[in-house]
């Protein structure tokens, strides 16, 4: 079987070499054949940066070393968020976790799915559980406990500096961070003395 594909093939690049490229179909054919388009065009290729060949719907943006490119998000973790798509549509929850490299948020007591667990240890009998999964963060909207809305996120610079998140619709600062601020009193107390 291996002989006979060996010959047609040797076959086959006779005939292209003996001048049926050009004029006849079944050069043309062969040619067409032959030439495989590029797995990334370089029209979508950005510089600087690098795109793993895979499948066209698992395809992700990467960095020159490889990582996959952080998304941008406009929530950090403790936010209290309401969710705006899916099945959970209508729930407030607070951001536990970030998912950058795909945009998904983990949020508490949203979007729980059932898991069944095998025992670990001989004679220990397996357990059914609930867990949190992610969800897009597209899907969820800051949301204001005082005021019972939810809103887009805004930025702005407050008068000693520091840029900060605000609702649009409120105008209520969104302060998670409780680090950053203590850092910046601690800065201004050393600049005063």
């Amino acid at each position: 079987m291996a002989a006979a594909m060996a010959a047609l093939q040797g076959a086959m690049s006779t005939l292209s070499v003996h001048g049926l490229r050009g004029s006849s179909l079944f050069g043309a054919k062969l040619q067409q054949q032959q030439q495989q388009p590029p797995a990334i065009h370089e029209s979508q290729q950005l510089p600087g940066t690098a795109v793993a060949v895979l499948k066209k719907w698992k395809r992700k943006e990467c960095k020159p070393n490889g990582l996959p490119v952080r998304q941008k998000l406009h929530i950090k973790v403790g936010d209290s968020v309401k969710v705006i798509a899916g099945d959970d549509k209508g729930k407030v929850s607070e951001v536990v976790q970030i998912y950058y490299h795909n945009g998904k948020v983990l949020l508490k007591n949203v979007n729980l799915q059932t898991k069944h667990v095998k025992g670990k240890a001989e004679g220990e009998s397996g357990q059914i559980i609930q867990i949190e999964a992610p969800i897009h963060g597209s899907n969820v909207m800051l949301y204001s406990k005082t005021n019972k809305v939810a809103s887009r996120v805004g930025h702005k610079i407050l008068e000693d500096g520091r840029k900060v998140r605000y609702l649009l619709k409120t105008g209520e600062i969104v302060e998670t961070d409780l680090a950053k601020p203590a850092a910046a009193a601690k800065k201004s107390n050393e600049s005063e003395s």
